[in-house]
């Protein structure tokens, strides 16, 4: 199989896949997500219609990745990508900053908060004024991509303080160090950026990702039994 060969491909891969897993999280508290292709897509265009129409994000825009490794997380950087956007995890870079912590950025002239739990509807912290509440607003937003600016080439889609990635160079160099068929990957990151690189890899060539947070990591880490359970239930293949 061919791996896309643009994030809009991959998308279109994604919805093509099926009812099969392709992001599952294992949170806090005992909290597990699981996310088809399709409704993956979904949370996908409903983030990018809330960043065209109530920022008019489109390429050179940068968007500003304060959060996590976390489904969430991936699901922002898809949908920036899908409008042609670059994604920071640097909140200094930011023109849009995307974060779980607004306060310190109170003032930001574009500003999103971000509940990260997975039944939150709404953000539970102090709003500053004038930000976005990703929990109530990405839902009230079109399941399917209205419109979208079409990507540039040449604009950058991935910044990190290491590098700036084109998003003609995106895919490529994510399939650069993705496994080289599709896998059921078990994976904990700390670093946002090295789990978008690592994640959206897997996912271009057809694999899916079960990610754990760092403190449940941890967790099994120390409770062998408990991990391999975990392994075995979720079908594992590659961990990494």
């Amino acid at each position: 199989m061919t791996p896309p060969g643009t994030i809009t491909d991959l998308l279109a891969a994604l919805v093509r896949a099926g009812g099969a897993p392709r992001i599952t999280w294992y949170g806090p508290d005992g909290e597990r997500v699981e996310l088809s292709g399709a409704v993956t897509v979904n949370w996908v265009n409903k983030t990018a219609n809330l960043l065209v129409e109530e920022f008019d994000v489109g390429p050179q825009t940068v968007v500003g990745l304060d959060l996590p490794p976390h489904w969430r997380t991936l699901v922002w950087a898809l949908a920036a990508w899908r409008v042609g956007a670059s994604v920071d995890p640097r909140p200094s870079q930011a023109d849009v900053l995307v974060t779980t912590d607004p306060l310190p950025h109170a003032g930001h002239a574009a500003l999103v908060a971000v509940a990260l739990p997975a039944l939150a509807r709404r953000f539970a912290g102090t709003l500053p004024g004038g930000a976005v509440d990703a929990g109530s607003a990405v839902m009230t937003y079109a399941d399917q991509l209205l419109w979208a600016p079409p990507t540039v080439p040449t604009a950058p889609a991935l910044a990190t303080a290491d590098a700036v990635i084109a998003h003609a160079d995106l895919v490529p160099t994510l399939l650069a160090t993705a496994p080289p068929a599709p896998q059921r990957v078990l994976m904990s990151h700390d670093d946002t950026g090295a789990f978008l690189r690592t994640a959206v890899g897997v996912l271009h060539t057809g694999g899916s990702v079960v990610l754990l947070d760092p403190g449940v990591a941890t967790e099994l880490a120390a409770d062998a039994a408990r991990r391999d359970r975990l392994v075995a239930a979720e079908q594992v293949t590659l961990e990494l």
